[in-house]
Order: structure tokens, then C-alpha cells, then sequence
């Protein structure tokens, strides 16, 4: 799985493609000169296509319906916001749309390259209109709007139409920098320097690079997680997947025309700051504490690694758009110190949540945070008594955890994408006693299982799983098992649904010795299945008890992307339920419901996901300056009080409740009578999601030690729900 996840992760800083406007200005003649394909390029897309046609997991056909697919791919890659092309440039590249097919069997590159030549052309045009624009003063009293989502819009008939959108578009940029307070002349230079650097980057590109785009193009419209590595993107792969990045520990993806954090690595510089998070955006990057900022909107993803790839103790700044801040902000810049990744702070570590309960002491219920699913290969290869596993470790804190009596247990596997298929397979050994724990079918439909061998379980007592979007593949296995066994619930959001398996294909192991290199194929070999047949794939892994969600579920992981692979099911595994936990689930969602409708923090939680998903359905914006001003004023009002409010309600838990330290924790905690710091409040409040997941489990202790109570309980809300259906 290590191939299946941590390299399908990685390979997004490598493989992430152009997808966002560009532009420049005045460059020599030659530099303008078109690309051509070399023959170099010729055989590796001969070698590519074979592959990719003959090895790949799902059933391809080199057949008209795919030349679409590639053709409607490649537009999408390179003007992926429809602001470059015409549609008298798209009419005239439809004789290419069903003759691609034919093309790659005979090795023509050619259409690839003629668009993207055009493509080029186009961007230069853009760009000058854009930085004439820039001379010219704005009016923002009119009151207009700009479209800043057009990837389903209509292509523009004409110039005129096309200078209009860009009008808009380049009015907005200047709005969105006056709104933080820069000066008309500081305003006009930074977006000339953006529109031309973003130019340069694309007269810069080589033939190599067109290559790697169409060679995407390509495997993506095949399947997302199939793709194309150039020799750059291959050495970037390298580097990553021996975590010895010298870097922050983030990996990056394209959100239109910005780079955004796909995922936090953990063990990193990042992680260990804490403040930077998956969803957020990139706007600037900067070197050392007093660096001059640059402005990196539009730039292509891997020139964005370069800029944040560092000596190690050496500082970076970034100026991020968090997740939840709209277009306009508020920015915040973050200063990391660039070091590597460890795998000591990707281990799992566990504390303890005491839940109160009315008469009784409070129930001590243990928390496993796993980050990764991680094993060192080579210890293990050679015997080493010591090697590190996530299994081996998390053994040993559930001995401590039980040690301090603690009577339930949630596994925290939040932000987990995934790791070792051994790993997920051993560590779900721990909590069943034997069985098969996930099926895997390859390309040619051969089925495997992956099996707990080891009689008896490290922990056997009440159990919950907490999982969100970024929870994949490892985890998916995990928490499916842990869900079809009937061991425990499955607690937060529905999981990411990556169900596939990866493999890498060096095209230099079937080239001439002496030819340079061609980069790798990314090629999907297999795909994974619960024990009860059903595919994490796609789906992913529905919680038991659902936590609230910002955005459409449909908008994220695999069932967003193009090309992705169906759920599908295969027969079940033979596998012995350890119960039915139909009627806990009831009792303690509704038991759960009934907190959270009463519950401050969750009613600020869900205001926030509304606003959330309000400016997520925008796909405009107003130009009137005097209406982003009240926009911004009021989102700093409920900001403020939201502070005020949470400063005065006390910690998240009632007086009575706490969480316990360790000792390192508890000599760094403030002294009573101590002045704590006033920025503080919001970021070191217990978290509420896995507060509530304690409650959960500590209401499964309850249950399970009181089976008539359950039994009433659940009772009850059969009648309620009986009786719902009839009024209805």
C-alpha cells in the first residue's frame, strides 16, 4: 500500500498539471518558436500507450470514445477557465477529437503540439490586453460582477467577448489586493509582475513538458490516479518517497489558479506548526523572515515546490487563503522552518479523555491518534528486534491505555492517507481475533486476501473509529473491517473512496540503453474489497454516526473525480461477525443528536458550515467595491464575536470534565492564576469532534454494561419512528 498511497499522494506534487490562466510580455522572437515533438518522445508515447492499453486494470479501448475523452482532457488541462480559446479555436481543433486515437497508435504527437502552439499564441494576447488593462483606472462604484468560475461556461464567440471577461477579471485582481489595504502603484505592479511571470512560465516550457501534458491527458482520461512522469516529475517522486525532502512536509495540488495543500504530511515542518491545513491556498511565497513575497497565483505546481524546497533550517514564509476564507480572505502568512520528515512524529501517540457521568466517577475512555499506516520495511526484512510499525506501536500505547483503566477507545484516523497494506491488515488484527480483513482483485480478476493470522485480540472492549474526507485508503481498509466485523463504529465523514492499487513502470527498463530518460508510467493494477464484498472504491467508507460536513460529499475525494472507477462488489469473504451493532448505532446517534442540538459549539459549527457552503455555491463575485467592504466587515464582526463568545463560555468541556495531559504537557500548562495568551483561546481548545467521539464510546460502555437499558432505549425509538411514519 505504501505504492497504493503515500506514492498516489506524493505523485501529486510531481504529476499535477497546468491548470490555471498564465501570461507575459515582451519576449525575444525566439522563444515564440513552436514546439515540436522529438522521436525520443515519439517512442516513449509507444511504449506509454501499449501499456497503458494492455496492463491497466480497467478494460481500455483505443477506440473514438477515449480520442474524446483525451481531446475534452487536454482542452480542460490547458484553459481549464475557458478565458485563452475561442470557440472558433475549439471548432477548429474538433477534427482532432475522435482522430487522437489513431494518432497515438501511429506515434503522432503532432495535434498536441498545434494546439498547445496555439494555446501559447493565445496567452500572449491575453496578457498584453491584461497589462494594458492595468494602465487604465477602475470604477468600482458600478455595480457588476465577475464570473470567476466559467469551466462550464460557454467558450467566448468573439475578441470583444473574451477582452470583456478579461476586463472583469483583471478589475477583480485589483480589488481583491486593494481590499488588503495596498497602495494603486503597489497594486499595478504586483499584478504586472503576476501576469508576466505567468507568461514566462509557459514561454519556458519546453517539448518535454507538452509532452507530460498530453501523455496526462491521456492516462487521466482512462483514470484519475493513472498518469504520466516526466524525468523532472520522476526525480521529485524520488525525492518525496525517501521523505527526505528538505522542504515543509506538505504536499500540493492545482485549485484553479491556485497551488492549495492537498494534504499535511505528518511527521513534517508543517505538521509540527500546526497552522497550515489541507484546503488551504497558496498566494505568495517568500525566503527567510524579511523576503520579498512572490506572488505565485497561476504558476504551475512543481514551480511552486521549487520556490518552497529549501536547505534544511531555513525559513519560508507563505501567504495562504485558509480553506474557509472566501476570494477576498483574510490572507495569513505563515513562516515554517524548513527540516525533514520524521518518522518518530508520524507514530502514534495516544491520550485519555475522561467523560463525565451523573453519580459515577468520570469513564476514561483512550484516544490512538495514527497519522500513517508506517512500517520499517528493512528492519522488519532483516529481524531487527527493535523496527518500527504502527501495529507494534499501537499495541504498546492500547497496554498503557489499558494499564490506566480506560474503558473504551476511539482510533483516531483523521487525515490519514493511508500507508502499508500489511500495516492496515495487522493493526485490524488487533482488534479482531482471525479472519480476512480485505480482498484484492487484480487486473486479469485473480482475487487475493489479505488475513489476521493471530489468535486473540489486544483490545475487545467498546470501540469507535473516527474518520473524515482525507481518511483513504489504509484507513478505508481499516475502518471497513472494523465496520463489517462489527468490532466498532465508523464515527465522521464519509472517507475519501480510494480503492485502488498503484504501480510504477520505469519506461527506461524497455528502452535503448543509450536514449535519454522517458520518465515512468503511474499505472492502476488492482482494486481493494471489504470482507462483505463491497469496494472501498469510490463510496468510501459511510460513518455509523455522521459528524457534520462542510461542502457536497459529491464534490470531494473519489467520487469527484473524472474517469474514476465504479463502486463494484465481488462475493463476501468467509468471515465470523463478532455481533450485530444495529441497535447501539441507534441509540447512540440519537443519544448523540440530542448533545449536539444543545450544544453551543456545535450550533457555531454548523453556522460555520452554512456560510461555508453559501460562498462555495458562488460562482461570482461583485466588482462594487462598497459591497466587498460590507462583506468583509461583517465576516470580521462575527469573527470577533464568535471570540468574545468563546472567551466567556469557559473551556469546550464542563468544569467537571478534563482531558488528561502528559508529563511533558503538564509542565508546560498554565498555573492557575497565570495570564494565558491572548490569541490562544480558539487555537488550544479541546477538539470538538473527538470530544464528542469520546462521549460516543462512553456511551457504548454504558450500553453495553446495561443491555436492558439499550434494549428500552432502542425500543423507544422504534415507537417514535413507527409513529413518524404514520403521521407522515
Amino acid at each position: 500500500m505504501i505504492k497504493e498511497s503515500q506514492r498516489l499522494k506524493v505523485c501529486r506534487i510531481a504529476i499535477v498539471l497546468l491548470m490555471s490562466s498564465v501570461a507575459w510580455a515582451s519576449v525575444p522572437d525566439e522563444q515564440s518558436i513552436a514546439l515540436k515533438p522529438s522521436m525520443e518522445q515519439r517512442f516513449a508515447s509507444n511504449l506509454a500507450t501499449k501499456f497503458l492499453t494492455n496492463w491497466h486494470y480497467k478494460d481500455i479501448r483505443l477506440d473514438d470514445t477515449l480520442s474524446s475523452g483525451i481531446f475534452e482532457g487536454y482542452l480542460e488541462l490547458l484553459d481549464p477557465n475557458r478565458s485563452y480559446f475561442l470557440a472558433a479555436d475549439i471548432a477548429s481543433f474538433e477534427r482532432f477529437r475522435r482522430a487522437l486515437d489513431d494518432a497515438l497508435r501511429h506515434s503522432d504527437l503532432a495535434p498536441a503540439y498545434e494546439i498547445f502552439n496555439l494555446y501559447s499564441e493565445r496567452v500572449q494576447q491575453r496578457v498584453s490586453h491584461a497589462r494594458a488593462l492595468l494602465k487604465q483606472p477602475f470604477d468600482f462604484t458600478v455595480d457588476e460582477y465577475y464570473s470567476f468560475d466559467r469551466s462550464e461556461a460557454p467558450w467566448a464567440l468573439s475578441e470583444a467577448e473574451l477582452n470583456e471577461i478579461w476586463r472583469k477579471r483583471v478589475k477583480n485582481d485589483y480589488l481583491r489586493l486593494k481590499l488588503t489595504g495596498k497602495e494603486a502603484e503597489a497594486i499595478v505592479e504586483t499584478l504586472d509582475d503576476r501576469y508576466v511571470n505567468q507568461e514566462r512560465r509557459i514561454l519556458e516550457l519546453k517539448s518535454p513538458d507538452i509532452f507530460q501534458f498530453f501523455m496526462n491527458a491521456f492516462a487521466q482520461a482512462i483514470e484519475p490516479h493513472t498518469g504520466y512522469l516526466s524525468p523532472r516529475s520522476s526525480e521529485n517522486f524520488e525525492i518525496s518517497m525517501k521523505l527526505s525532502l528538505e522542504g515543509i512536509g506538505a504536499l500540493l495540488g492545482r485549485q484553479t489558479e491556485y497551488t492549495s495543500i492537498q494534504q499535511v504530511v505528518p511527521g513534517g515542518p508543517a505538521s509540527l506548526d500546526g497552522r497550515l491545513q489541507a484546503g488551504d491556498r497558496i498566494i505568495a511565497v517568500g525566503q527567510g523572515h524579511d523576503g520579498k513575497m512572490v506572488d505565485v497565483i497561476g504558476w504551475r505546481v512543481d514551480d511552486v515546490v521549487d520556490l518552497i524546497r529549501g536547505p534544511k533550517d531555513t525559513v519560508v514564509k507563505l501567504e495562504v487563503l485558509p480553506e474557509d476564507a472566501g476570494e477576498d480572505g483574510p490572507s495569513v502568512t505563515i513562516d515554517i522552518v524548513r527540516g525533514e520528515v520524521r518518522l518518530e512524529e508520524q507514530a502514534a501517540k495516544s491520550d485519555i479523555i475522561e467523560v463525565p457521568r451523573d453519580g459515577d466517577g468520570p469513564l476514561k475512555i483512550g484516544v490512538i491518534d495514527l497519522p500513517v499506516f508506517y512500517l520499517d520495511f528493512n528492519g522488519r526484512a532483516t529481524n531487527r528486534p527493535d523496527y518500527r510499525s504502527s501495529t507494534r506501536d499501537v499495541r504498546r500505547l492500547i497496554e498503557e491505555l489499558k494499564a490506566e483503566g480506560v474503558q473504551g477507545m476511539v482510533i483516531d484516523l483523521r487525515n490519514n492517507g493511508g500507508g502499508s497494506l500489511l500495516e492496515a491488515t495487522t493493526l485490524t488484527g488487533l482488534f479482531i481475533d482471525q479472519g480476512p480483513v480485505v480482498q484484492v482483485r487484480n487486473s486479469s480478476g485473480r482475487i487475493s486476501t489479505e488475513e489476521d493470522t493471530e489468535p486473540g485480540m489486544a483490545w475487545d472492549g467498546p470501540l469507535a473509529v473516527l474518520v473524515n474526507r482525507y481518511s483513504a485508503s489504509a484507513s478505508e481498509i481499516f475502518a471497513a473491517a472494523i465496520q463489517d466485523y462489527g468490532r466498532g463504529l465508523v464515527i465522521g465523514e464519509t472517507t475519501f473512496g480510494k480503492g485502488t492499487v498503484q504501480s510504477l513502470l520505469d519506461l527506461d527498463d524497455y528502452a535503448p540503453s543509450d536514449s535519454p530518460s522517458m520518465g515512468q508510467l503511474k499505472i492502476t493494477m488492482a482494486q481493494f474489497f471489504r470482507v462483505n464484498g463491497g469496494s472501498t472504491q469510490n463510496r468510501g467508507v459511510i460513518p455509523d454516526i455522521r459528524f457534520p460536513s462542510a461542502g457536497d460529499p459529491e464534490a470531494y475525494g473519489e467520487r469527484s473525480l473524472d474517469n474514476a472507477l465504479p463502486w463494484t462488489q465481488i462475493e463476501a469473504a468467509d468471515y465470523q461477525t463478532s455481533g450485530d451493532l444495529s441497535q447501539m448505532v441507534a441509540v447512540a446517534d440519537f443519544r448523540y443528536q440530542g448533545r449536539a442540538s444543545a450544544d453551543r459549539e456545535f450550533a457555531w459549527l454548523m453556522t460555520d458550515i452554512e456560510e461555508f457552503n453559501q460562498e462555495q455555491d458562488s460562482t461570482t463575485v461583485s466588482l462594487l467595491e462598497s459591497a466587498r467592504r460590507e462583506e468583509l466587515d461583517e465576516k470580521e464582526t462575527r469573527r470577533k464575536e464568535r471570540k468574545e463568545q468563546r472567551q466567556g463560555h469557559g473551556p469546550l468541556f464542563d468544569d467537571e470534565d478534563r482531558v488528561s495531559l502528559d508529563a511533558d504537557e503538564l509542565e508546560e500548562a498554565p498555573q492557575d492564576g497565570a495570564e494565558d495568551d491572548e490569541e490562544s483561546t480558539d487555537d488550544d481548545r479541546p477538539d470538538l469532534l473527538l470530544r464528542e467521539s469520546a462521549r460516543i464510546v462512553a456511551d457504548m460502555v454504558e450500553l453495553s454494561a446495561d443491555h436492558q437499558t439499550l434494549v428500552q432505549q432502542f425500543s423507544t425509538l422504534n415507537r417514535q419512528h413507527q409513529g413518524s411514519e404514520k403521521i407522515n
